[in-house]
This record gives structure tokens, C-alpha cells and sequence, in this order.
């Protein structure tokens, strides 16, 4: 059995975690929610902490719904009020960080895409004794920043998983479609594809992940353009199912595979519209990155005793759908 469909070490503490529906209120590109969902379960006795989580989610971008759930289920459960802000736009990401030091919050969580904008501002935050715990994107990065843990997969490693497995299976030319311009974790991951896919031909396109039509024209250009394309792989789920209709209306044959997960894609996965698609565990990351700081803050414990905790990667596929189908429903896989 590969090492990618092992269960990482830290899905253990997922046995214990409520799940909860959050609820959340987006405008434009920048996001807040609140932490009022009612998680279940007994509260923590502790006093009540101040946490800001802080991410690059792009409007609409369901990804990330499953990020706000774990960090929703962990912040009732730990007696946390979650204040949860995003921009997919680095600048104003750490804007948003820096309006998180200014408030003088407990805790930080925060997702790092682009270390050189958002780099100084993580350690702006430390220096100020505010502990900060990184989680999905910036792994690389994560220690060296001073932070206490960082959740999350090895991008390039998991990249490199995907193009393996599409070489295994026959695949000779891929396009690696990369929603997001400037966002450091998502070219690792086409990297990442083109390391593992060797032999095959890998081209990266680049599409506005912001609008699902364009994402769906772009990649059907491609199609149409070149016959030859027997994969498609993206980097998230909406895209996934974008790109399903691109390879119906360019007539083509070529599969999907893609990277992240949400009930629409579980089904897509069932009906077999797209063959695999990699999965970090959103919803372990939001809920980890929210209780390391409560464990830390209340007993001094470091989850991962200084090295990145992997929530992933595994594949999703045909064998194993129907033990993801369930949890997926609930808006948590």
C-alpha cells in the first residue's frame, strides 16, 4: 500500500472532533464569519480565548467551508471566540494579519501562499507574543517563522503522487490547471505532477478561478486545441467539476483527477465523471489549527513537537468513495 493512502498519524484526533455546521457570511473578496455554531458536546472550562484564523480563500471557493467547519467544531469545543477573515489577495491577506496583532488577539491561525508578503507580518505577530499556527499552505516556510505547528500536506510530495499514478495508468500528456496566479503551494503541486509524471508530457495553464464559466472555456480551448490530452488534472474541486464540462464539450476523452474534495466531487467521483481526487483533509487542519492554540495557550503543549503535521495526501477514488460519501454529505470531507 502506498505511503498516499496511509492514514496520517494525526487523523487519530479526529475521532474525538464534533462536527458542526458554521455559519458564515462572505462580501467580495473579503470574508468573516463568527464562531456561533453549536458544535455539541461538553465546552471547555477555560477562559474564553480571542483566536483570528486568517486564509487566502477566494470567494466561492467551497474548499474552504470544510476549513471553517473543523475551525468551528474546535472553537465552540474549546470555549474560542473565532473571528475568520479572508483575501485571496496576499497584500491585503496580511493586512488582514496585521489588524489581527492590532486587536491583540490570543492566537493566530493563518495560511501563508505567498511568504514574501505575508512572511514579515507572521513574524510581526510572534515578536508581539501572539502564538500563531499555520495551516494548508506555507509549510515550507512554517518553522523557520517561528510558528508553533503547521497542519497540512507536502504539496510538491503530493503532486508528485498524482503524477505517478497517471504515468501507472497510461497517461501521456496532462494539463495541470492552476486557478490562482502568485499562490506558491499551487505551483508545487504542478511541479510536483511534472516530477512524478516523467515521460509524460506536463503543461501548466493558468484559467480565472474566480469565474467558473471562464475556468470551464478556457480548459475546453485547450481540449478542442489538442486532441492528444488524455488528463486533466486541477487543483481543486470546483474546477473538477468546471472541467467536466469542458471535456463533454470539446468531445474529448481525456479523464480528471484533481486535487481537494466536496460533496458535489465525491459524487463525481461515484459516477465516475472524475476518476480520483487527492484529499488533505480540510476539515482536520481548520479544527487542528484552532486547538493547538488552545492546547497551548491552557498546558503548553506543541502538537508535532516542532515538525509540520501531515493531514494528507490520499487518494479518493472508486475502491474508497463510498467511506468518504457519508462524511462528505455533512459538509465535512
Amino acid at each position: 500500500m502506498s505511503r498516499f493512502r496511509r492514514t496520517s498519524i494525526a487523523v487519530a484526533l479526529i475521532a474525538s472532533i464534533p462536527l458542526a455546521v458554521s455559519a458564515c457570511s462572505s462580501s467580495g473578496g473579503k470574508q468573516t464569519t463568527d464562531s456561533t455554531a453549536d458544535a455539541g458536546g461538553a465546552v471547555a472550562g477555560t477562559p474564553t480565548m480571542k483566536v483570528a484564523m486568517i486564509t487566502h480563500q477566494a470567494p466561492g471557493d467551497t474548499f474552504w467551508d470544510i476549513i471553517r467547519k473543523g475551525a468551528e467544531a474546535a472553537a465552540k469545543k474549546d470555549n474560542v471566540q473565532l473571528d475568520y477573515t479572508a483575501d485571496p489577495d496576499a497584500t491585503k491577506q496580511a493586512q488582514l494579519l496585521q489588524a489581527a496583532i492590532d486587536k491583540k488577539v490570543d492566537g493566530i491561525a493563518v495560511t501563508d501562499p505567498n511568504n514574501g508578503a505575508l512572511g514579515p507580518a507572521i513574524k510581526k505577530a510572534i515578536a508581539a507574543g501572539i502564538p500563531v499556527t499555520m495551516f494548508n499552505a506555507g509549510g515550507t516556510e512554517a518553522m523557520g517563522l517561528g510558528a508553533l505547528a503547521y497542519f497540512g500536506q507536502g504539496e510538491t510530495d503530493a503532486g508528485k503522487a498524482v503524477g505517478e499514478r497517471i504515468v501507472k495508468d497510461g497517461g501521456k500528456k496532462i494539463v495541470c490547471v492552476i486557478q490562482e496566479q502568485g499562490q506558491q503551494q499551487l505551483e508545487d503541486r504542478c511541479a510536483g505532477v511534472t516530477t512524478g509524471a516523467a515521460g509524460a508530457s506536463v503543461e501548466r495553464i493558468y484559467v480565472n478561478g474566480r469565474d467558473d464559466s471562464a475556468v470551464a472555456t478556457t480548459i475546453q480551448a485547450k481540449l478542442t486545441q489538442d486532441k492528444a490530452i488524455d488528463w486533466v488534472v486541477t487543483l481543486g474541486a470546483p474546477f473538477a467539476l468546471d472541467a467536466i464540462k469542458s471535456v463533454s464539450g470539446a468531445g474529448s476523452s481525456a479523464k480528471i483527477g484533481t486535487f481537494d474534495t466536496n460533496k458535489e466531487l465525491v459524487n463525481a467521483v461515484k459516477d465516475g465523471k472524475v476518476t480520483w481526487a487527492i484529499d488533505q483533509q480540510p476539515y482536520l487542519q481548520g479544527y487542528l489549527a484552532v486547538d493547538a492554540l488552545w492546547l497551548y495557550k491552557t498546558n503548553g503543549n506543541i502538537i508535532g513537537g516542532g515538525n509540520n503535521v501531515a493531514t494528507g495526501p490520499a487518494f479518493i477514488d472508486k475502491d474508497n468513495v463510498e467511506a468518504v460519501a457519508k462524511f462528505a454529505a455533512n459538509g465535512t470531507r
